[in-house]
């Protein structure tokens, strides 16, 4: 297959644009991206006929014609060669190249003896003739009908193979999005992009409503074509998913599409064909997607069973005497073992340092001293084992507790097949999303009681919903609130200062030569050069002083973007703390690219710190999950992820990130020995209570704030809680009501 990598999608400034047939790969890194290669001109030039070719060059072959962008440029070393910044395969159109296409092994059946024949038979139409007039192919010796038929399949199919690409690579799609497209529809792609670029967008990742627009207008769509106003309706759904809502008032869609230039009449007029095709639901004039509409209802539904009032069972009390036996619990502690044992159920929330944990593990107790089967999980593999540890019973991720099939890409637990116990405990709960929640509560028993535990003053979910903040505002089921701080808790300046946090105010930090249970300083940095310093600098120290590595220390930031977001800061880090070797022209040995979106490809080694970002059902690896990069050979990427070898290969590497400085939002539900907070200026859109109290609530000995003490107090400040559109409440409490039958 013909296949190519575009370091930069964008021209550079001063490129030029060689066409070459590929003679001989001299170089290949390990990941399969870099490469130098020995080309030969296809055209006249002034330029010396053979070059040498050098950089992202996918896996091309030895045979394939190629139309390169790039520069000259000399090489004090390796002289005069050609540094590639993207190109387009081409089918050869002289006989010298079809010959070294037909004869590269690239097509079954054709060696270079017979491509010579073939080519000194039919000369420059050598490919229209296999591709068009296939039976002509007898007029060459030792060619019979059936060779005829099997060359003319092979050659027809890398002929469609190119076409496409150079169709998909014309229209302004990225050589990784236009893989991506040809993977989804195959011999189809040419015609679905023609027929509707916008739903293509919506069915192929990497591709935008800008994109489609582009590619659009270059195939002549109008701006108030019916399809972009039913692809800007769909792209606005999807952004406002991905902002935690969901759905869209008709109003507030028709707003957002002004940004498009999407003309109002057109949205109004795709509306009832976007309804009929079943690509969007009206919900009392509300606009859903359909399984954010279905996950709501059914959510409301589950939990409003599960909320029904039971009696406590006859060895109810011996069982919580049991559960207390030895314990110091608060008269709220005890009362919400009790609670659980008299409801389906029941949300525990807190602060740090409030006893959650204490809690759960005498919450557990007491079901065990009934003889009920319990499962513990959390949304991310790092909660888990937290919970873990602390219970001293095996907890697991909500997704191995559902026990995904990869072979049937499905959930084996869920309503047919519930989670065969009495007791289902979800820690961080305030992390699910409506789409987790769902398949998570299909799988509860009718029978089973569910207990929520989460802390409704961090962050809400990566994803669509806010279900813990909404089932508590619906007041369907008890809601056990623990707020003292215990005293041993208290000499932590760490839960000192998550506490001051959610006051409006600044933490105090630990005094200057004192060391704590859990440390907390604040170092000032406000330019951007003298906070990439300081960052060096403290992780540096931390490791001397604490004894902290990157594996149990994280760098935190409230975006990715910007001079203190993820990506810069990972830049430093790397740079610092992995540098690795540097060989080929800047190309680091032994590294892949990963990259995807709007994030810039970062070259992985050995040794670095990666998470993955997205859910990965048949590699079990799920969003927000940490790695180490061990290895990379043969075109592969092996990545440990809670002790276990995941294997990437280059198509799939987009899917991680480095992972040195990672964002608030995607490390929660995690903890760490150490947290570094960078806040800054330039963060100021996003600064937040919640963010800021989030952040430092994931460590467990120490944390830093490293930036401008101003950002630091806006954050402080910003109480602000993030509304997002949701009828779960509202549906829960209607599901409650007693039956008027």
């Amino acid at each position: 297959m013909v296949s190519a990598w575009t370091v930069s999608e964008a021209p550079h400034r001063q490129d030029e644009v060689v066409e070459v047939s590929v003679e001989d790969v001299l170089f290949r890194s390990d990941d399969g991206l870099f490469a130098v290669v020995r080309a030969v001109r296809t055209r006249d030039s002034a330029e010396a006929a053979d070059l040498t070719a050098v950089g992202n060059l996918g896996n091309v072959s030895v045979g394939e014609t190629l139309r390169l962008r790039g520069r000259f440029s000399d090489h004090p070393r390796f002289g005069r060669r050609f540094q590639v910044n993207g190109f387009t395969p081409v089918l050869p159109t002289t006989a010298p190249g079809i010959v070294r296409y037909l004869g590269s092994g690239l097509i079954g059946g054709i060696g270079k003896g017979l491509a010579e024949r073939l080519v000194q038979h039919f000369g420059d139409e050598t490919i229209d003739i296999i591709t068009q007039q296939s039976k002509r192919l007898r007029e060459v010796p030792g060619i019979g009908a059936g060779r005829a038929t099997s060359i003319a399949k092979a050659v027809r199919e890398k002929h469609a193979l190119v076409e496409t690409m150079v169709f998909l690579r014309g229209l302004g799609i990225g050589q990784a999005a236009a893989d991506r497209v040809m993977k989804r529809y195959q011999d189809e792609a040419v015609q679905r992009v023609r027929d509707d670029p916008y739903m293509v967008a919506e069915e192929v990742s990497g591709i935008g409503f800008r994109t489609a627009d582009q590619i659009a207008r270059g195939l002549g769509f109008t701006e108030d074509d019916p399809r972009r106003a039913a692809g800007a309706t769909l792209h606005l759904l999807g952004k406002a998913a991905d902002d935690g809502h969901l759905f869209l008032t008709r109003e507030q869609l028709l707003t957002a599409c002004g940004p498009l230039r999407v003309p109002t009449d057109a949205v109004e007029a795709a509306l009832p064909t976007l309804f009929l095709r079943g690509l969007v639901v009206e919900d009392e004039g509300d606009l859903y997607v359909p399984p954010l509409h279905r996950a709501e209802r059914r959510v409301a539904k589950l939990l409003a069973a599960l909320s029904r009032q039971r009696a406590l069972p006859p060895a109810g009390e011996a069982a919580v005497a049991a559960a207390l036996a030895g314990s110091s619990l608060s008269e709220t502690q005890s009362s919400a073992v009790r609670a659980s044992l008299m409801t389906g159920l029941m949300v525990l929330t807190g602060g740090p340092g409030t006893g959650k944990t204490t809690t759960i593990k005498a919450v557990v107790a007491a079901h065990r001293a009934l003889g009920h089967r319990v499962a513990l999980c959390a949304p991310t593999g790092r909660a888990a084992k937290r919970m873990t540890e602390a219970t001293g019973h095996e907890a697991k991720t909500v997704h191995r507790t559902l026990q995904w099939n990869p072979a049937l890409s499905r959930f084996e637990k869920g309503e047919d097949d519930p989670v065969d116990v009495e007791l289902i405990l979800v820690d961080e709960a305030s992390m699910l999303d409506v789409r987790l929640a769902e398949r998570l509560f299909l799988a509860v028993p009718p029978s089973a009681t569910l207990v929520l535990v989460g802390d409704v003053d961090q962050l809400p979910p990566v994803g669509p919903g806010q279900v813990l903040r909404d089932l508590i505002d619906s007041e369907i089921c008890p809601v056990v609130r623990l707020g003292e701080v215990f005293r041993q808790a208290q000499r932590s300046a760490i839960v000192r200062g998550a506490h001051a946090i959610l006051r409006g105010e600044l933490p105090e930090p630990t005094p200057a030569g004192e060391r704590g249970e859990g440390d907390l300083f604040i170092v000032r940095a406000t330019s951007p050069d003298a906070l990439h310093e300081k960052l060096v600098q403290l992780v540096e120290r931390m490791n001397t002083a604490y004894g902290m590595d990157m594996s149990n220390l994280q760098v935190l930031s409230p975006m990715r973007s910007g001079p203190a977001g993820t990506h810069a800061l990972n830049e430093v880090l790397q740079a610092r703390f992995n540098p690795g070797e540097d060989a080929h022209d800047g190309s680091a040995a032994g590294a892949s690219k990963s990259g995807g979106g709007d994030r810039p490809r970062a070259t992985l080694r050995p040794g670095d710190k990666v998470m993955q970002l997205r859910n990965d059902y048949e590699r079990d690896v799920y969003n927000g999950d940490l790695g180490t990069v061990r290895r990379i050979e043969g075109g592969v990427t092996y990545v440990l992820v809670d002790g276990r070898e995941v294997q990437y290969k280059f198509e799939h590497l987009d899917a991680l990130t480095l992972a040195y400085a990672s964002t608030v939002h995607k490390v929660q539900g995690s903890e760490f020995e150490g947290i570094i907070v960078v806040l800054h200026g330039s963060h100021h859109m996003l600064l937040s209570r919640a963010l800021l109290y989030t952040a430092v609530t994931r460590a467990k000995r120490l944390v830093v704030l490293l930036g401008d003490p101003r950002a630091m107090a806006k954050a402080a400040r910003n109480g602000d809680v993030n509304q997002v559109n949701s009828k779960l409440a509202a549906r829960l409490r209607e599901a409650a009501q007693p039956s008027k039958v």
